[in-house]
C-alpha cells in the first residue's frame, strides 16, 4: 500500500511535473483535474476543490463545491505522456467528498466501497476478473473515427490478417509499466476486434483497472493514428464487444466458492451467489449494459447471452461455470456486461445481487447444458428460462422495481442514473435509422 509520502518520493524520483487527479462520473466517463506536482502535498492534506454542478448527475449548482481526495495507492506514471526533456505526468484516482468532508453519495467509487463493506460485514472479500473487448477502426483523412476496421482478422488470427499485434503489444507494455499483470491478448471473432485480459484483483482495484485499461487502450490507439472504441455494437451483423466478469468470494478459509466434494466443485455459498445474480439479472442489466446500443449486442446469434440461465458446459447461458475448479480458481462468469458500463456501479450491483442470494439462501435452477439459442419459446417456457430486457427502457423498468439493486446504487445515483437513461431513451425513440430508410422509403 502506497502512502502520501511514498507518492511524493515517486513524483520526485520520476521527474513528474503534473499530476492528473481522476474521478469517474455516474455514466462511467473519466474526468480529471491537472495540478502541478508541487501541489500534490496540498492535494493529500486538503484535497482539491472543483465545481460539482458542472458534472452531469452530480449536484445542483447551489451544492456545487466538491473535493477530490486522492487515493495514494492508485499512483501511476502515464508512459505516453513522457516529454522529450524527461519530465512526465502521473495520475491519482480520487474519491469525491462533499463540502462537509464526508464521502459524496453520488461518487460511483463510494457506491462500490459500500458494496465492499457489505461483503466485509458478511465475512467475504470479493475478487473479480474482467475480459473487456474493443474494436480498432481506421480514421479518415480529417482524423475522424470511422467504422472501417483496422484489419480483417478473426478469432486467434495472426499477422498478416491481424494487423494490430504491434498495437496490442504497445498497449500491454504500457499497462505493465502501470503495474498491470497482463495474462493474455488475442484477436477476437469480429474483424478489428480484440481482447486483452489482465489478472483478477479485489473489487476496488478491478474497477480502477477497468477504468485505467480503457484510457490506455484509447491513448495508445490515438498514438498509432487509429481509433479504439468500447462501444458494445459498432457494426451490425457481427459480434459486439462484451466484458465477461469472473467473480468469487474469499473468506478466512480461502475461496468460499470452492467445495471439492460438491457437484461442479461449487459450494452452497457459490450456488446461492449465482442464484442471486440470476434473480436480479433484469435490473443488473440496466447498469452493466447502460446504453441504447448495448441491446444491439444482446441478441441471439452473436455469442452474447440473452437468456437468464446458467451452465457448466455451454456459452449460450447468462452465467457460466468455468471448467477450472481448483481451490483458487472456483468462480462464476457473468457474460452479459459490456465495456461501456461504469465499472464501479457494475461491480457494486453484481456483488449486491450475489450477496442477496446468499442472505436469502437461494437455490439456482438446474443448469442448462443444451444450446439455448436453438430453443423455441415453448421449450424455453418448459425450462423456465426468462430473457434479459430487450432494450434500455425495459431494463430501466426492471431496475426501478428492484429494491436490492436500487439500494446498492443509493438514492442519489439511482435517481440520477434513471433520469439520465430515460432521457437517452427519449432521444433515441424519434431517431430514424438507415435500416428503416433502406426497408421502407421506397416500399411505402
Amino acid at each position: 500500500m502506497m502512502t502520501p509520502d511514498d507518492v511524493l518520493a515517486k513524483i520526485e524520483q520520476e521527474n513528474i511535473d503534473f499530476v492528473r487527479l481522476q474521478f469517474t462520473d455516474i455514466l462511467g466517463i473519466v474526468k480529471n483535474v491537472s495540478i502541478p506536482s508541487d501541489q500534490a502535498r496540498k492535494a493529500f492534506d486538503e484535497g482539491i476543490y472543483f465545481d460539482g454542478s458542472s458534472i452531469d448527475g452530480f449536484v445542483r449548482i447551489e451544492e456545487s463545491d466538491m473535493r477530490l481526495a486522492p487515493d495514494p495507492d492508485t499512483f501511476a506514471v502515464l508512459p505516453w505522456r513522457r516529454a522529450e526533456d524527461g519530465s512526465g505526468v502521473a495520475r491519482l484516482i480520487c474519491d469525491v467528498m462533499g463540502p462537509d468532508g464526508q464521502p459524496f453519495e453520488g461518487d460511483p467509487r463510494f457506491v462500490l466501497k459500500r458494496a465492499l463493506d457489505k461483503c466485509d460485514d458478511m465475512g467475504f472479500e470479493p475478487f473479480a476478473g474482467p475480459e473487456p473487448e474493443f474494436f480498432i477502426f481506421q480514421r479518415d483523412d480529417d482524423g475522424n473515427a470511422t467504422t472501417v476496421t483496422h484489419d480483417s482478422g478473426g478469432y486467434f488470427d495472426m499477422s498478416p490478417k491481424d494487423l494490430a499485434m504491434d498495437i496490442r503489444r504497445e498497449i500491454i507494455h504500457t499497462l505493465v509499466a502501470m503495474d498491470f499483470e497482463v495474462e493474455a491478448s488475442h484477436h477476437e471473432v469480429a474483424k478489428g476486434q480484440h481482447e486483452i485480459d489482465f489478472k483478477y484483483a479485489d473489487g476496488l482495484r478491478t474497477a480502477d483497472n477497468i477504468s485505467t485499461f480503457r484510457t490506455v487502450v484509447r491513448a495508445v490507439a490515438e498514438h498509432n493514428g487509429v481509433h479504439a472504441t468500447f462501444m458494445p455494437k459498432p457494426i451490425a451483423e457481427i459480434n459486439g464487444s462484451g466484458m465477461h466478469v469472473h467473480l468469487s468470494l474469499f473468506d478466512d478459509d480461502g475461496n468460499a466458492f470452492h467445495d471439492p466434494n460438491a457437484e461442479f466443485s461449487l459450494s452452497d455459498t457459490a450456488l446461492s451467489f449465482l442464484a442471486g445474480l440470476l434473480d436480479h439479472a433484469p435490473a443488473i442489466t440496466a447498469v452493466t449494459n447502460p446504453t441504447v446500443n448495448s441491446y444491439k449486442r444482446l441478441v441471439p446469434g452473436y455469442e452474447a447471452p440473452t437468456y437468464i440461465a446458467w451452465s457448466d458446459v455451454n456459452r449460450s447461458a447468462l452465467i457460466r461455470v468455468p471448467a477450472t475448479r481448483t481451490p483458487e480458481s472456483a468462480r462464476v462468469e457473468l457474460r452479459s456486461p459490456d465495456p461501456s458500463c461504469n465499472p464501479y456501479l457494475g461491480l457494486a450491483v453484481m456483488l449486491r445481487a450475489g450477496l442477496d442470494g446468499i442472505e436469502r439462501d437461494l437455490d439456482p435452477p438446474a443448469p442448462v447444458r443444451e444450446n439455448i439459442y436453438e430453443f423455441d419459446e415453448a421449450k424455453r417456457n418448459e425450462y423456465g428460462i426468462d430473457t434479459l430486457p430487450g432494450n434500455l427502457n425495459e431494463a430501466i423498468d426492471a431496475l426501478v422495481e428492484d429494491e436490492v439493486i436500487l439500494d446498492a446504487l443509493g438514492d442519489h445515483i439511482a435517481e440520477k442514473f434513471v433520469e439520465a437513461k430515460r432521457r437517452e431513451w427519449d432521444r433515441y425513440k424519434p431517431y430514424v435509422s438507415d435500416w428503416e430508410l433502406d426497408s421502407y422509403l421506397e416500399k411505402y
